[in-house]
């Protein structure tokens, strides 16, 4: 184990070895940064190298163990696992020095802004709210009492043109700027998911869930989506028992969802399913002297609002 404090690399293999463990022990709340790895890891599917790119990775050595960590993606936002005030301090400070510096930051409600302060007394840097979110986790599976008439499958390769413009009405209800086509697709936090869609009777899709893939032990599902004209049925529901009974069926042991707190509706059912706060996430951006923060286009990134 290294000496304790504050270490950096851009070799992800180095990194796995030094806090995989640290990762998995808390799956729910690591979701993030755990599906972000898993998307790493698999990026080479088909025989292309995997490649972090310009990714770096961070962890936390006190007391010969383990206890934090952070990922910095090529859009320069942090994204760390909780820390205490001392911890973001000593963090900011390490950061502070020649290198990279980040645009922002991505954590828990208290992490974020213990860091977003840190940051300003290092730096200088001024910090703008610019996401929030609430992270639930399933207690008990409690399905609708009256699923409404039909039944969830899993999305055919023939439907990829039908998938893509829900992903993209998705992220335009969310405030997404991104741009999701066949050229693009690959390239979107909306691939490398697998698809459900709800169908009535007659076999019309009426609404869709997302589920990424299993790592940690735990599977985040993103997003949830029923098309204006289709809302108040029931749909959203349905789809979302589907996605995380097959979840459960895959080893899950812990199923999460974000949703925007503000959002009544998307709180409340996913509460009637069985799913339970657990923490409040947010994002920050920063301003350095002179400059404007970077735009990350991933407001809404982690399915915090959803479209019922």
């Amino acid at each position: 184990m290294r000496p304790n404090g504050w270490h950096l690399t851009e070799d992800l293999d180095e990194f796995l070895t030094r806090a995989w463990g640290f990762l998995c022990s808390r799956p729910a709340p690591h979701t993030t940064p755990l599906t972000a790895i898993e998307k790493l890891r698999t990026r080479g599917a088909g025989g292309a190298p995997t490649q972090a790119g310009s990714t770096a990775f961070g962890w936390l050595v006190e007391d010969g163990a383990v206890r934090a960590a952070l990922l910095r993606p090529p859009t320069g936002r942090l994204t760390l696992t909780a820390l205490s005030p001392g911890q973001a301090d000593s963090l900011a400070a390490h950061l502070a020095g020649p290198g990279p510096r980040p645009c922002g930051v991505l954590s828990d409600d208290e992490t974020a802004t213990a860091f977003a302060g840190a940051w300003r007394r290092h730096t200088g840097a001024a910090a703008v709210r610019s996401w929030g979110a609430r992270l639930h986790r399933l207690g008990t599976l409690t399905p609708p009492r009256r699923p409404p008439a039909g039944r969830g499958r899993v999305v055919g390769e023939r439907e990829h043109g039908q998938l893509m413009w829900w992903c993209r009405e998705f992220a335009a209800d969310v405030g997404e700027a991104v741009t999701i086509d066949a050229e693009s697709w690959a390239g979107t936090r909306f691939a490398e998911k697998r698809y459900t869609f709800w169908e009535t009777p007659d076999g019309t899709p009426v609404s869709m869930a997302g589920a990424n893939p299993l790592v940690g032990g735990q599977v985040r599902i993103d997003p949830v989506y029923t098309p204006a004209g289709q809302r108040g049925r029931g749909y959203a529901a349905a789809v979302t028992t589907e996605v995380t009974r097959a979840a459960l069926a895959a080893g899950a042991a812990e199923v999460v969802l974000f949703t925007d707190p503000a959002n009544r509706t998307s709180n409340a059912l996913y509460r009637r399913l069985g799913y339970v706060p657990l923490a409040d996430f947010c994002a920050y951006d920063f301003t350095h002297a002179g400059r404007h923060p970077q735009a990350s286009g991933r407001r809404g990134a982690q399915g915090a609002r959803h479209g019922h």
